[in-house]
């Protein structure tokens, strides 16, 4: 166990302790008591699923900590800050800092995921957050149940300020949740689920989606058309759909995604269905002059490299329990899973290319170095 913990360790930030004593993680810490013990009993509760009062338990049990579920969790909010630079540091080392160009605003990453506690009587949460862009803080964090009105993925759960712009999938392809971002001075970038929108050409009439994908000749080539999302009422939102063709291969992968799923659901495949998994398409409200259509794609296609790291997170944090005490340690608990979703990702890159062994090797004194 120990000589596992010495390769996890090899793959944090090379400054983590420092971190730590720098943003006061480690404040009224004793001095006998060891950073890296504390670290190990908070991935107890963040890797293994365990809940406070297990986590301190099995902490005790295997000499690294002496302390009660109580004293835990207001340990973890003391960390929110040390965990969070943990995570971007280690964004960073996956080369997912920013190099996006042309867009002076405050970005947004809107996304949901859900929470099972486990147990017989565990209960079901969906975790509503924003993170802002590049610094990947958490700038909203909210509870809701997984079923019920008000629970489902919305940009209506995310409050917004002047100027925003929120970068979402196409779960939130809701023209309410679009109309009320916009009424509030915000701009989005979202991946389009024309099943689920109504859209309207320039004219007002219906988006004729065959004809106009249809046009794009090849993968790769990008087209545009103004468009305006119409809600119940008539209000409608003008904007831009830009589209890009997938790749044979990409189109392939979706055609057989869809025939699984129609499969397990004993449905049948409508032709539009088929048409729109041939290619990305994206909804903004962003002016031309503001971004061209290639740079929407690219800023979506920077959301969606973020997304790969964020499926492992999901697949994580659906185990252990949630501090719902206070939105302190909620967010502590949201960079801490994302802290193992970033350290497995590296792990498996390390695993894949590096070297047999699975972890970088330590540099040795010159005194102990092979002639």
């Amino acid at each position: 166990m120990d000589e596992d913990w010495k390769v996890l360790v090899s793959f944090l930030p090379k400054d983590w302790e420092r971190l730590a004593i720098r943003t006061d993680a480690l404040k009224g810490l004793r001095r006998d008591k060891s950073a890296e013990n504390y670290l190990r009993t908070l991935f107890l509760h963040f890797a293994n699923g365990y809940s406070l009062r297990e986590s301190a338990l099995r902490a005790r049990e295997a000499g690294l900590a002496n302390l009660s579920d109580v004293a835990l969790l207001k340990r973890l909010r003391k960390s929110e800050q040390w965990l969070y630079e943990l995570c971007s540091e280690l964004f960073e080392q996956s080369n997912l800092e920013s190099r996006q160009s042309g867009l002076r605003r405050r970005v947004r990453l809107v996304d949901a995921t859900n929470v099972s506690e486990p147990g017989k009587t565990g209960s079901h949460w969906r975790i509503h957050y924003s993170l802002s862009w590049p610094s990947l803080r958490c700038d909203y964090f909210r509870l809701t149940p997984t079923s019920g009105s008000g629970s489902g993925e919305s940009l209506s759960h995310i409050p917004v300020e002047p100027g925003d712009c929120l970068l979402a999938d196409r779960g939130y392809s809701s023209a309410r949740g679009i109309h009320e971002v916009v009424s509030q001075g915000a701009e989005v970038i979202l991946r389009l689920n024309p099943r689920a929108i109504r859209v309207l050409d320039s004219e007002g009439k219906l988006f004729r989606w065959t004809e106009s994908l249809q046009s794009i000749a090849s993968p790769g080539e990008i087209k545009q058309w103004q468009a305006r999302i119409s809600l119940r009422d008539g209000t409608q939102v003008p904007g831009r759909i830009c589209a890009i063709a997938k790749s044979e291969q990409a189109t392939e992968l979706a055609y057989k995604k869809l025939r699984k799923k129609a499969y397990e659901k004993r449905i049948a495949l409508e032709a539009d269905t088929l048409l729109y998994a041939g290619y990305i398409l994206t909804f903004t409200t962003l002016a031309q002059t503001e971004l061209s259509a290639w740079e929407v794609l690219e800023w979506y296609r920077l959301r969606w490299q973020i997304e790969l790291v964020f499926k492992r997170f999901k697949q994580i944090a659906q185990l252990g329990h949630l501090p719902k005490n206070d939105p302190q340690s909620a967010r502590a608990w949201l960079y801490g899973k994302m802290l193992v979703a970033l350290l497995v990702e590296k792990l498996i890159a390390h695993a894949r290319s590096v070297s047999p062994w699975g972890y970088p090797i330590q540099a040795l004194p010159p005194s102990k170095s092979m002639a």
